[in-house]
């Protein structure tokens, strides 16, 4: 049975300063009694590695199930909040290494001093071991924190293996989008505590009266991925979004432009909790005109309804060149045949307007759709498409099929609308079809009898008996004062499933 350590909190923090107090505040109150805080510091943690006594809430609780690894590699998030030490850990001599948040506006050595003083290493970034360095004269007991992170974590490791006691010091919570989880998956749980101090998210949610249970949160800071911003957008829940000095909140708020997503505004937190502290408020568009700071926190907080991509949408709402667009009977069997579901990376292969695409969003609402055009004034049709009905999952990429597909990420599912009829028709098959997974599927349009062809002989090469539909469509138009129907162009539709 593994004992639960007991977590050590750091100390209030001061409130923000007169200034940041506005944006309609309620009106203020006389403040109540002052009582005495208690003390729950860091230095109450037991000096030595062992099992101490549990929480009286934790008394009468059954042991916990084991829980597996996650399907992300990481330990479960019960391991890596509670933090246990073996008994066979402690037998071996060997000490957690301690992850240590320290808020923003707290003082380092007076919120940390015990750990300080037992730690054989402390390991920290360059502001936080300048300020334990006034206290520490031996250099040898300070680690500099830098990157690449992977040779401090195997020093670090090989630190703890030798029986020594480390402590790393870090800003806020290490656990958001911090250090503390490679940490984790380096030495394991039971071999790292951390002590999570107020994250840089509470900070920001703090200062604009915003529960931060509803915030979406994203993660920039050197990364370029903007999937988790773009489906987050599209939910048009509260975004908190960490930048850095190469995407920073100009390059986010240009890029949701882009995409339509309007509906925000920006409340951007610039060296958040300390004496430079600077917090702006600007709608999207006079953010990606504005220039920052490469330590900004963002929030991003909805102040309009949310458009989005939706089934049957009507011509009269499109931007189409030349009347080429996909018609709503063909959409409706295409996506049904398609089976997308709300995760899938979706490529529309010839998307002329990008109505399939658009639709398919409305599906993949938490994945990613790629409209592909060869065309350049059908891809500005695409473009403006997406802003007009805010599809953020969607991307257009502009060149030649099959030779512009492999920088584009792997697809669960592929609508090949156009193409198939050139000489390269068998080459684009051959790509998509190496491309999908087991269980993706293929579909494509066939209003030429040769594609047709080529499709049943490309999928009969591959033992894969596809589905063939003939969809042939009429619309009611008036006629005299009678209504007649009109026959569409028929189309064929061969899908395909790889196994």
């Amino acid at each position: 049975m593994h004992t639960v350590k007991t977590q050590g909190t750091l100390p209030g923090m001061t409130p923000p300063p007169e200034s940041r107090k506005k944006r309609g505040k309620p009106p203020k109150q006389e403040p109540a009694a002052e009582q005495p805080a208690p003390e729950l510091l860091p230095e109450s943690l037991p000096e030595q590695a062992g099992h101490p006594e549990p929480l009286p809430d934790e008394r009468s609780m059954p042991p916990a199930p084991a829980e597996t690894t996650g399907s992300d590699g990481w330990p479960p998030m019960a391991e890596m909040l509670h933090n246990v030490m073996s008994p066979e850990l402690v037998a071996r001599g060997l000490f957690p290494v301690t992850v240590l948040g320290i808020c923003a506006e707290a003082d380092v050595l007076q919120a940390c001093a015990r750990l300080i003083d037992t730690a054989d290493v402390i390991c920290a970034g360059r502001t936080l071991l300048e300020a334990v360095g006034e206290k520490i004269k031996d250099a040898e007991r300070l680690l500099p924190l830098t990157v690449p992170i992977a040779p401090v974590a195997q020093r670090i490791e090989s630190l703890y293996a030798g029986g020594k006691r480390v402590l790393v010091l870090v800003n806020g919570d290490p656990l958001y989008f911090g250090i503390g989880a490679t940490f984790i998956r380096a030495l394991g749980a039971d071999a790292v505590r951390v002590i999570p101090a107020v994250s840089i998210l509470q900070l920001a949610c703090a200062r604009l009266g915003l529960p931060w249970h509803l915030v979406a949160n994203i993660s920039l800071h050197g990364r370029d991925n903007f999937t988790p911003l773009n489906v987050a957008a599209a939910r048009g829940v509260p975004i908190c979004a960490l930048t850095d000095d190469v995407i920073g909140p100009d390059t986010l708020a240009r890029h949701l432009l882009d995409r339509g997503a309007d509906w925000f505004e920006a409340h951007v937190f610039e060296h958040l909790g300390t004496e430079q502290e600077r917090e702006r408020h600007l709608g999207l568009a006079e953010t990606a005109e504005e220039r920052f700071s490469s330590v900004c926190t963002t929030l991003l907080v909805p102040n309009a309804p949310v458009r989005r991509p939706y089934p049957g949408i009507a011509e009269k709402d499109l931007a189409v060149e030349g009347g080429v667009f996909t018609k709503p009977s063909v959409r409706a069997t295409v996506l049904s045949l398609l089976r997308v579901r709300a995760h899938h990376t979706v490529w529309d292969i010839g998307a002329g307007s990008g109505v399939v695409a658009l639709e398919a969003c409305a599906l993949a609402h938490a994945g990613h759709v790629v409209a592909v055009e060869r065309n350049a004034v059908r891809a500005v049709c695409v473009y403006e498409n997406r802003r007009r009905f805010g599809a953020t999952v969607l991307d257009v990429c502009e060149g030649n099929a099959p030779h512009c597909l492999p920088p584009l990420p792997n697809p669960d599912r592929v609508f090949i609308g156009g193409g198939l009829s050139h000489e390269e028709g068998a080459d684009i098959l051959s790509h998509v079809w190496e491309r999908l997974p087991g269980g993706g599927r293929v579909v494509t349009t066939c209003a030429l009898l040769d594609t047709l062809d080529l499709c049943r002989t490309f999928f009969g090469a591959r033992a894969c008996a596809p589905e063939i539909l003939h969809l042939n469509t009429a619309l009611a138009t008036p006629l005299g004062q009678g209504l007649r129907l009109a026959a569409q162009n028929p189309v064929f539709l061969v899908a395909a499933q790889k196994d």
